[in-house]
């Protein structure tokens, strides 16, 4: 990772605290840029939120070392913001998600909450959702079975090698996936027997993305063919 790119993570690390209510209890996501943001809570506002609900253990970990406290989602009536990254995001605000393989639990949370705060560099706005590889997460006795589906979908299955989820399931990156329509492939993709979930995040995209530029932060809602 380049520097200009490290920096660009940690611009919209600080951009997205702003988006922090205060005295609430959060959703945070997954990755090397959510690690940024868990980062800059903790030094600097640590005290501000009253817990926080995280979609993988190696966010909660990061989360604790700082001192924040991380509670269960089914302990919470309410959670007003999810802050999380994205491997691909589009200009509808879909994303393709699960590089780190915390997909089932990002999409739980993204759910759960009243607005999803993608936070991302550059590099991840795309035309087209699908250069990046798709995740799957897979119950292991399925996985032949989902690769096989996938790969007459016209995708190029491989089964993730020494990955097991937080949830105890294989993942299945798919390459070469050409797609036009990410609501519809999204719907096919989980009625597959087997599939726990799929890494395109097009039924319930990100609300605001803040995209870390070389000229600054940008703010980014979906956009509107109407």
């Amino acid at each position: 990772m380049s520097k200009i790119q490290n920096q660009l993570k940690l611009a919209v690390a600080k951009a997205a605290l702003a988006y922090v209510p205060d005295q609430e209890i959060i959703g945070i996501g997954t990755g090397s840029t959510v690690n940024c943001f868990i980062d800059l809570l903790g030094d600097q506002q640590a005290g501000k939120i009253r817990a926080a609900v995280a979609s993988s253990i190696a966010s909660a970990d990061r989360l604790r070392h700082w001192g924040i406290e991380v509670i269960d989602l089914n302990s919470v009536d309410k959670l007003p913001v999810y802050i999380d990254g994205a491997d691909e995001i589009n200009c509808q605000l879909h994303m393709i998600k699960g590089g780190g393989g915390a997909l089932t639990r990002e999409k739980i949370l993204a759910a759960a909450s009243t607005d999803f705060v993608c936070i991302a560099d550059s590099s991840k706005l795309v035309e087209h959702l699908g250069t990046f590889p798709l995740p799957i997460e897979v119950i292991p006795m399925a996985c032949n079975y989902v690769a096989r589906k996938m790969a007459s979908f016209g995708g190029k299955p491989i089964v993730r090698e020494g990955k097991i989820t937080d949830n105890g399931n294989v993942i299945i990156d798919v390459h070469n996936l050409v797609i036009t329509d990410p609501v519809s492939l999204e719907t096919e993709i989980n009625q597959i027997a087997g599939v726990v979930s799929c890494g395109l995040f097009a039924h319930r995209g990100a609300d605001v993305l803040l995209l870390g530029c070389n000229s600054g932060v940008k703010t980014l809602l979906p956009y509107s063919h109407s």
